[in-house]
């Protein structure tokens, strides 16, 4: 018997003309695709174990993955994000509503001021000296 330093991923590995020669039915394409998606499979292991190119692989996640085509971005947020700016979006209604009011009282309490000057006939606002 022979002891060769070969690794046992080593035997399996194909030859450049082997690896152009190969087909990917699209349906292998996009059953990888869909588990990079669903993050079963990193592009990297994927690569590895199907011995493609990483161009390759991100060639078929544009062409079949719904969730990376180009131009196209899709934001997602966890539920606790979208909760905490829903609460945040209320908070804010709830300081605009009381901010008015209070302006409403300060507009209320500076009419009644001027009326009760021009009814005693006195100045209550102190005015600085020009």
């Amino acid at each position: 018997m022979q002891k060769t330093d070969r690794k046992p991923e080593e035997f399996l590995r194909l030859s450049r003309l082997e690896r152009q020669k190969r087909y990917f039915s699209e349906d292998i394409k996009r059953n990888l695709v869909n588990d990079i998606d669903r993050k079963i499979a990193t592009i990297a292991e994927v690569c590895r174990e199907h011995q493609v190119t990483r161009s390759a692989v991100y060639k078929w996640i544009y062409k079949y993955s719904p969730m990376k085509k180009r131009g196209k971005k899709m934001v997602i947020e966890a539920e606790s994000d979208t909760r905490m700016i829903q609460e945040l979006k209320e908070k804010i209604k709830e300081l605009e509503q009381s901010v008015g009011q209070k302006q409403v009282k300060i507009d209320f309490l500076e009419k009644m001021i001027e009326l009760t000057e021009e009814d005693l006939s006195i100045n209550i606002k102190k005015k600085g000296k020009t």
